[in-house]
């Protein structure tokens, strides 16, 4: 017989060092029944207790490797939702707090997507045969089984690149969406024009564009950002630079355009941490992305005389990742140790089939 789940109440009020303690004997209780998955942005007092890290593709893909029966993610929602689309059937996603989603991912929904491609297809006919929808990974699973239905793929800040190469070859122009910067910068690395990448606002009819425009665009640009990297700006790079001119800078390619174009290296979470890690002794480095994964790298590369800067002289974190604490962890894991599941990420099978095409359409060719 299932014990009634433990209720949050009693969770909420305690001290982080007691819910830490009473994640670690949920932990010892669960074994490998389950794994615990934490992204680069984690919090630290969270982050520690990972069995895996990464960037989200990463570990769905980890996860999915385990014979863990519940995959504890600690992240955001869409995440979570990929790793319920790529595991096996039998484990179970669960995300320890459900108001941990993303800010980016929220400016695209698919009824404003839906709305988009008839808009589209009064413009251009019939945009299936004109346009390739690339969605970011960062993306809620409907609009990952949108583009499988539309012949479109998935894409990460790693192979956006190849990913925009293989849209192209199928149809002349492309759906970017959420995030308009990653996809500015992988076009502007492609010698797409400008002009020619243009913002489609969801909230205006054509997306604020005139007929021209969309016919003339090779790639719709979604407005859509990430509250974190929207906050660096090519004037902190250029201050910095002033102060340390043998200093270097790289940044996540979901920073606006000029900020990529003026820093030394642009790349993913991975890329950039990879990129420093294997940098010469003694150098400094301005860090263009979240502040919890700058702070964890700083201190990982002390030794070898590195200094890792943050970009912004603001600080900012992903705000909706942080809602997941040790206090939700310790209630999560308590709740699993008893049998009772909560918090469960389950996408819908039709929706998962779908949303799976175009993930392995990425996974293929990248």
């Amino acid at each position: 017989m299932q014990v009634a789940n433990i209720s949050f109440d009693r969770f909420n009020t305690l001290q982080d060092k007691e819910a830490e303690e009473r994640i670690r004997i949920a932990r010892a209780r669960l074994g490998d029944r389950a794994v615990l998955l934490c992204h680069h942005y984690q919090r630290a007092d969270v982050y520690q207790f990972a069995d895996l890290t990464g960037d989200s593709l990463k570990l769905s893909k980890l996860a999915a490797e385990t014979d863990a029966e519940y995959i504890v993610f600690c992240g955001v929602h869409f995440m979570a939702e990929v790793a319920d689309i790529m595991s096996k059937p039998h484990q179970i996603a669960v995300l320890p707090d459900l108001a941990a989603g993303c800010s980016m991912a929220d400016m695209a929904n698919l009824a404003k997507v839906e709305r988009c491609w008839r808009e589209l297809s009064e413009v251009l006919d019939k945009p299936d045969d004109v346009i390739t929808p690339v969605t970011y990974i960062n993306s809620a699973a409907d609009l990952k089984a949108f583009c499988g239905e539309h012949g479109g793929i998935v894409c990460t800040s790693t192979n956006a690149p190849t990913i925009l190469d293989w849209a192209f070859a199928q149809r002349e122009k492309v759906l970017f969406f959420p995030d308009q910067h990653l996809g500015r910068w992988t076009g502007y690395k492609k010698n797409i024009p400008l002009d020619q990448m243009v913002v489609w606002d969801p909230d205006l009819e054509y997306g604020g564009l005139t007929h021209e425009q969309i016919r003339n665009a090779k790639i719709l640009l979604w407005k859509g950002h990430c509250s974190v990297h929207q906050m660096f700006q090519e004037s902190h790079i250029r201050r910095w630079r002033m102060q340390y001119p043998d200093g270097i800078v790289i940044s996540h390619p979901e920073s606006n355009l000029d900020v990529c174009i003026n820093s030394d290296f642009v790349g993913s979470t991975e890329y950039i941490i990879n990129t420093i890690k294997a940098g010469a002794p003694g150098t400094r480095w301005l860090v263009g992305t979240e502040l919890n994964l700058v702070n964890r790298l700083a201190e990982e590369v002390k030794p070898e005389g590195k200094i890792v800067q943050f970009m912004a002289p603001t600080v900012c974190m992903c705000s909706t990742m942080q809602r997941i604490d040790p206090q939700h962890l310790a209630w999560t894991l308590e709740n699993l140790a008893e049998g009772n599941v909560v918090n469960r990420i389950s996408v819908p099978p039709h929706e998962a089939e779908q949303a799976k095409i175009a993930l392995e359409r990425m996974l293929a060719i990248s």
